[in-house]
């Protein structure tokens, strides 16, 4: 099957893009490689557990995009099978923009970092917002008892592609 990642990204505009600057033909090789890009493997599993944070990107219901920091002890973006992450999620600055524009579009990107070796993993996904009332157990396995802030919710991301980011 055709990587999902190019799908979702390379829309006409990207394209017409690529086009002008001479990376088509290079991106549309990109389209049609035959590799599982959707399912979460060791490599990528194993990266997400060793990271202590990532960037959240989401988009309001005007189009406006906005990315926020999410820092915490590594591994509290959690893999709960290969097809979906989650973290618990807790009071802030209340003003709820990633919660909020989640909420609405339900469409995520994340980008994870290895600062020292530049290794880079962006994730598309599928986000719901959990609150924590709701799924005491989902959010039992989210918490860090080291931690003493109350989680107030779960985001739960399903996977719908990812790319590593070449150094």
């Amino acid at each position: 099957m055709p990587r999902r990642f190019p799908q979702l990204m390379f829309t006409d505009g990207v394209r017409r893009a690529q086009e002008r600057n001479g990376s088509r033909q290079s991106a549309a090789r990109m389209e049609v490689q035959e590799r599982d890009d959707w399912t979460l493997g060791s490599a990528e599993r194993e990266f997400i557990a060793s990271r202590d944070s990532f960037y959240l990107a989401t988009v309001n219901e005007e189009g406006w995009p906005y990315v926020q920091f999410r820092g915490g002890p590594a591994g509290f973006l959690r893999v709960l099978d290969e097809r979906t992450l989650a973290y618990a999620d807790f009071r802030g600055n209340r003003q709820l923009i990633s919660t909020g524009n989640l909420g609405s579009s339900g469409k995520a990107a994340l980008i994870l970092l290895d600062y020292p070796t530049r290794t880079r993993l962006k994730v598309l996904a599928r986000a719901v917002v959990v609150p924590a009332e709701e799924e005491p157990q989902l959010i039992a396995a989210l918490e860090d008892p080291s931690y003493r802030a109350r989680v107030e919710r779960a985001v739960v991301l399903r996977v719908e592609a990812f790319d590593w980011n070449c150094p």
